[in-house]
């Protein structure tokens, strides 16, 4: 990706994410995949009201959990049969997300997750030897092409295709995956989420390559890539290089908007003042700020999160 294709995803800014799926109504964020898919129930999913709200937030692009840890898909599939095709509620989430992303004028992206308790395909999983173990087969990563291939061909452009626990994969199966989504829509920004928390260096041995650095819940550190005129500490370094080369390489930090990724009875909003300058230190730092926003298990998004994610723009 070139630089100045990167500078323009870094001028966005504000993302949301939408951690919704199996999990929401199992109330595990990496159950053991063999739950039956009739437990995925919602019976009114908005997706254009998650797509107003990220829009009235001041968000630029909206990444939804096309797959999770689960392995139950949010689309129907054509190369299995765990999908919400064989579920209570029918709806094509992806689909649905599309057409809201674009009739409010959002980037759609779309999280897949390496690690799959559910399409096994005869081997262990990430939660059998962890998750910095690299044992994905052949067979797995063969499914995982085909479903990448078939979300990049099937639901227009895509924004960010962002794929969780890449480690497992292997740098080749990596590789593959980078490659595939490049060639079929160059223009989408490909990021292996590393899950680096409190480190301002790219994890090249477990995520790589990649467009985007990323952290989760913690911003990268700063203080000792630079000065302004004034002596205040200004981001972080963008520039790696790897096997020779140097790279532009921006990041991207994930966190919620209350606690937990997936809807929680339990859980309720930061303060409009802590999102507020949550945005404003990730803007400072030079990161883009992907905030999830999880919908309840009707398939919306609790109003007082909405209310605090909007409440929170003006402030910004």
């Amino acid at each position: 990706m070139s630089k100045a294709r990167l500078e323009e995803w870094e001028a966005l800014g504000f993302g949301m994410f939408v951690h919704f799926g199996m999990s929401t109504f199992l109330g595990e964020e990496c159950p053991d995949g063999q739950a039956d898919p009739m437990t995925y129930a919602p019976d009114g999913i908005d997706a254009d009201g998650w797509a107003r709200a990220a829009k009235e937030a001041g968000m630029r692009y909206l990444v939804l959990t096309a797959k999770h840890v689960a392995g139950h898909c949010l689309w129907p599939s054509r190369h299995t049969d765990y999908h919400i095709g064989a579920s209570a509620n029918k709806t094509d989430v992806v689909a649905a997300a599309a057409e809201a992303c674009a009739k409010h004028g959002l980037g759609l992206g779309l999280y897949y997750c390496s690690w799959d308790n559910h399409h096994r395909f005869g081997t262990v999983t990430a939660g059998d030897v962890g998750i910095y173990k690299s044992h994905a087969t052949r067979e797995y990563r063969d499914f995982q092409l085909l479903q990448l291939a078939e979300l990049l061909t099937t639901y227009g452009p895509i924004f960010e295709m962002w794929i969780d626990i890449p480690q497992v994969l292997g740098p080749e199966g990596r590789r593959e995956c980078y490659d595939l989504c490049a060639s079929l829509q160059p223009e989408t920004f490909v990021i292996m989420n590393q899950g680096c928390q409190g480190s301002s260096l790219l994890d090249v041995d477990h995520a790589w390559p990649t467009d985007v650095a990323t952290r989760e819940r913690q911003l990268p550190e700063c203080a000792r890539w630079g000065q302004g005129e004034d002596g205040a500490t200004i981001g972080h370094s963008r520039w790696y290089e790897i096997g020779g080369e140097r790279f532009y390489v921006p990041t991207e930090v994930c966190d919620c908007l209350g606690y937990y990724w997936f809807h929680d009875e339990r859980d309720q909003p930061r303060s409009v003042a802590e999102v507020s300058a949550m945005r404003t230190v990730a803007r400072a730092r030079g990161c883009n700020l992907l905030l999830n926003v999880p919908p309840d298990r009707s398939g919306q998004i609790p109003k007082e999160f909405v209310n605090t994610l909007v409440q929170s723009a003006s402030r910004s």
